[in-house]
């Protein structure tokens, strides 16, 4: 079978790897699609991970997004049965987590799925779901504990940065628990269409518009610890990971606002804590999904059309190498998954 893995600094390869044969307490899934996340870039442009000896440089299975169909089911397993399209929890592997160091990852035709049990490693969809959307349900777990992270409540005013998917899962998980008026802001047009597709109440072109002025144009007054004028925005998201997002909102928070930072951070600027300190801002990291990795499953199953949208090119894994070159370019796609036959 095939399997898709790190190469050379900015290059895949899909290999030949033995089809693996489940234990009496694994079971066997047949991958029919996985998204291609930051993390897989990551990996990506180091041409692996610091997993050998010394640091050393080694190869690294790809892909922690996977959604696919049961075809063997081990003896002692309870609950599954072949044809069940399950989605899976890459951080249950006994292993090591799939696709971002592990063993295993779900970039390949077969995934054995280690001590199989419902609502730990994986769960059950029901047919009527693409497994492209399904397979959002990884990405949308990491939004879904952001959200969870910022305790967002129906009369707050937040902003969203950064309209890629995760970025745009806060958006709509944050819209689905009631909350009045979200705003996202991104440079790329096409994204800040999508968020209003999505539903955004308003969006922000960052790289044309000052975000603080159109902050409190949408959202009103509100004053820092100081007395100071600053938008009455209660919740600042990053789902950027620039400096800029950071310096952007310490400065532009009022008294009492918090900022959720779910993005991974690339090597930034000096974050101005003074400006944190006149707001008494709240700083709040938000990593994974403790509990939510199944939570969003029927969620994502009764909004799937909605979800649907974050889907920006569906590529054959037979194409692998022109799905990963999407996912490198900058502004090149939204959200890459990649398929496994057809879509049924």
């Amino acid at each position: 079978m095939k399997s898709a893995q790190t190469s050379t600094p900015g290059t895949i390869e899909v290999v030949d790897v033995e089809r693996p044969v489940p234990g009496s307490r694994d079971v066997l899934l047949r991958v029919r699609a996985c998204g291609i996340c930051g993390t897989d870039v990551a990996f990506l442009h180091m041409g692996g991970g610091p997993f050998g000896p010394g640091g050393q440089m080694i190869p690294v299975p790809l892909g922690h997004e996977p959604a696919g169909e049961v075809v063997e089911v081990g003896a002692e397993v309870i609950g599954l049965k072949a044809g069940d399209r399950v989605v899976v929890n890459p951080q249950a592997a006994p292993s090591g987590i799939i696709g971002c160091g592990g063993a295993l990852g779900g970039m390949r035709e077969y995934l054995i799925i280690e001590n199989a049990v419902v609502g730990k490693s994986v769960a059950v969809f029901p047919d009527g779901v693409p497994f492209a959307v399904a397979a959002l349900n990884e990405p949308m777990a990491v939004a879904r504990h952001c959200v969870n992270r910022s305790e967002a409540r129906p009369a707050d005013k937040v902003v969203v940065f950064g309209a890629g998917p995760i970025g745009l899962g806060a958006t709509i998980w944050l819209k689905l628990r009631g909350v009045q008026h979200v705003v996202v802001a991104d440079v790329i047009p096409q994204r800040l269409e999508t968020a209003l597709a999505v539903g955004a109440d308003a969006v922000i072109d960052s790289s044309s518009e000052d975000v603080t002025t159109r902050l409190m144009e949408l959202h009103g007054e509100g004053v820092n610890a100081l007395g100071a004028t600053r938008p009455d925005t209660d919740i600042y998201i990053d789902a950027a990971g620039a400096a800029a997002v950071i310096n952007t909102a310490t400065a532009s928070a009022k008294w009492g606002a918090k900022l959720v930072m779910v993005a991974v951070q690339k090597k930034s600027d000096a974050i101005d804590l003074g400006a944190m300190l006149r707001s008494e801002m709240t700083l709040i990291a938000s990593q994974g999904y403790p509990t939510e990795i199944f939570e969003v499953t029927p969620e994502i199953v009764r909004h799937q059309e909605r979800f649907a949208r974050l889907i920006s090119h569906l590529v054959p894994f037979s194409e692998a190498e022109r799905a990963f070159e999407l996912a490198l370019t900058p502004g090149a796609a939204e959200k890459v998954v990649v398929t496994f036959d057809d879509q049924s």
